[in-house]
């Protein structure tokens, strides 16, 4: 689920698109499960993707990015300046 690099970690990822609200829900199948309110429409689900894991780690939305399944509901997001201590103590206190 996290990977440890140079600069960061990388997170996978699975989106639920159209939840009744939005926010980190667990894991599933080795994946961090996040629930988003958009529609996975024009990047709504992308964008929401991104402000949820910046607030759950803590971190400014510009050190969250997609790095690869953009257009998945399995996604690999990289989040930079944060190691993979903290990012599981985070993800654990939300």
């Amino acid at each position: 689920m996290i990977e440890s690099t140079d600069n960061g970690v990388i997170l996978t990822v699975r989106v639920i698109p159209r939840a009744a609200t939005s926010g980190v829900a667990g894991m599933r199948a080795d994946a961090l499960l996040v629930r988003l309110h958009a529609p996975p429409v024009e990047g709504a689900a992308n964008a929401e993707l991104i402000e949820v894991i910046a607030s759950a780690l803590k971190v400014p939305k510009r050190a969250v990015t997609i790095a690869s399944g953009e257009r998945s509901r399995v996604k690999r997001v990289r989040v930079a300046g944060i190691d993979e201590v903290t990012a599981e103590l985070r993800l654990s206190g939300t």
